[in-house]
């Protein structure tokens, strides 16, 4: 017999959203890779793909470490790994702040903006095969009820 609330396919059980959340992290992942492996990004992770799209919606304004822990909400172990090997496949440079040596304003290299333009347009591309067949008013409705989880969350 099966579980209540549960369809017989490999949909979650009512109330897991942790999973469903789980799992669409994991298929949007898995479809960045498809679809940046077909336009010749092999070497960019997702989270790369995000960094270098910051960096390039936010020319022109001081962009450190520092900002991208706490806009991506991730540890400062992680980012310092993630910048390190960015910098090493020639994505970013870092230079030291006249003011402050310690303190490291992160920009993109030519590469790392060719590479964020290419990763962007694609991205475009796979959202829009993502949201097809998907209503307006569905959308809507799902951007309120993220919002809204993400508002938990932080409590």
């Amino acid at each position: 017999m099966e579980e209540p609330g549960h369809c017989g396919c490999n949909a979650p059980k009512k109330g897991k959203i942790g999973h469903i959340i789980k799992r669409l992290h994991s298929a949007f992942g898995k479809k960045f890779m498809t679809c940046g492996m077909a336009v010749g990004l092999d070497e960019v992770t997702l989270m790369h793909g995000w960094i270098m799209g910051y960096l390039y919606h936010n020319q022109g304004k001081a962009v450190y470490q520092k900002t991208i822990e706490s806009d991506f909400n991730i540890r400062r172990s992680t980012v310092t790994t993630i910048l390190q090997l960015m910098e090493k496949k020639g994505y970013i440079k870092r230079s030291a702040v006249e003011k402050d040596a310690r303190l490291k304003q992160i920009f993109l290299t030519e590469q790392g903006m060719a590479i964020a333009i290419k990763t962007e347009a694609m991205i475009i591309n796979m959202e829009d095969s993502i949201l097809e067949g998907i209503e307006k008013d569905k959308l809507d409705i799902f951007y309120e009820v993220a919002q809204k989880l993400m508002t938990n969350m932080k409590q």
